[in-house]
């Protein structure tokens, strides 16, 4: 995986936070890792969910 810095305002960290005390996922990363690939799904690949089908790399 490749390392990516963002800057955002702390209403989203909190709201990140929160998700993951709530056990929704292990980490801020993992809750934002899920959020950008629901949003390329969304906007970017509609028809078959990725790119050639391709699975994410792995960690």
């Amino acid at each position: 995986m490749n390392l990516v810095t963002v800057k955002m305002s702390d209403i989203y960290v909190n709201g990140l936070d929160k998700l993951v005390e709530m056990g929704m996922y292990p980490s801020r990363s993992e809750a934002i890792r899920v959020a950008i690939r629901d949003l390329l799904r969304r906007e970017l690949w509609p028809e078959n969910g990725s790119p050639l089908s391709q699975k994410p790399d792995s960690e």
